[in-house]
């Protein structure tokens, strides 16, 4: 593996999973990885994907740098051929380059501006650092996919199935008061979509996801027809993609709660987080003995950390 920003950069999956599973078993393995340094770039807020990652690091012995560019760097240019005579102090090529030089494996977190889909969905800035750094690159998020959440989340419904047959998996837009990116939704169904599951999704008319990313899975309108027999059910939010960027709709009849639970197989309730209460999922699901979404973040270090071993190693 040379770098970690989709499926696609994967070589084996179950193996991946198994790693991450193991280090659970056993997570502080300091002499993978010592005297290696690990970069960890933000261009937005993170909980999770932060601490998630830095832990991982220090748990193989790597020491981790977190750098804000917000607050701790330049404002950087993206642009090639600009006289940089605006409020733009340092170019990529140069910032990237020297991150190269400073680490040996370089996170970078980024998110769309949600107003033109074919600037974010050209993920120009996570190729830009792809382009320059010319050391291993590991997505914390970028505008359209979150593959360390994901791996976390197939993680965790491989430790949670035990049953002799597929998972039933459905993924279900949920209401929220602000406009969410489609990354997290994008990057489940990809990774769900090589993994051993039954998967599908619902959400209301007007926020079908992107054809790239759905391919041909079945796509309900309906959440109380999708939601039967589910095993697991991953709820969240995303803005429309057809009118990109946009809140259509806060129907709070799609907010999880135990009614929706009752249509299911008993199912275990999944969410990225964070999430809010009862606009999202009801606290009586998310305090309930369904919910697994701590389990999820706590599996975000041993995905992390899997992801890092290959690199590192």
């Amino acid at each position: 593996m040379k770098h970690f920003t989709s499926i696609s950069d994967v070589d084996n999956l179950d193996q991946l999973v198994q790693e991450a599973l193991l280090f659970k078993q056993n997570p502080h393995q300091p002499n993978i990885a010592t005297g290696k340094k690990v970069g960890l770039v933000f261009l937005n807020p993170s909980l999770r994907t932060r601490l998630s990652a830095q832990i991982a690091a220090q748990n193989l012995g790597a020491e981790a740098i977190v750098l804000d560019i917000g607050k701790d760097g330049w404002a950087l240019e993206f642009e090639d051929g600009v006289v940089m005579n605006g409020n733009k102090a340092e170019h990529i090529r140069e910032a990237a380059g020297v991150m190269g030089k400073y680490f040996d494996v370089l996170g970078i977190r980024t998110f769309p501006g949600l107003e033109d889909r074919a600037l974010d969905y050209a993920e120009d800035l996570l190729n830009a650092f792809l382009k320059y750094a010319g050391i291993p690159i590991v997505s914390l998020e970028s505008a359209t996919r979150h593959p360390l959440q994901s791996l976390a989340d197939l993680v965790t419904i491989k430790e949670q199935w035990s049953e002799n047959r597929k998972p039933k998996v459905v993924l279900t837009w949920a209401p929220h008061v602000k406009a969410l990116p489609q990354a997290v939704a994008n990057s489940f169904l990809e990774w769900m979509q090589v993994a051993d599951v039954d998967l599908s999704i619902t959400n209301p008319v007007g926020y079908d996801l992107s054809l790239e990313f759905r391919k041909e899975l079945p796509v309900f309108h309906d959440q109380v027809e999708a939601l039967k027999d589910a095993d697991f059910v991953y709820v969240k939010n995303w803005s429309s993609y057809e009118d990109y960027g946009q809140v259509l709709s806060q129907d709070s009849s799609w907010t999880m709660s135990n009614e929706h639970l009752a249509l299911t197989n008993n199912a275990k309730v999944m969410h990225c987080l964070p999430v809010r209460r009862g606009l999202v999922i009801k606290d009586e699901v998310l305090d309930g003995p369904n919910a697994i979404h701590l389990e999820q973040a706590e599996n975000r270090v041993f995905a992390a950390q899997a992801v890092l071993n290959e690199l590192l190693k």
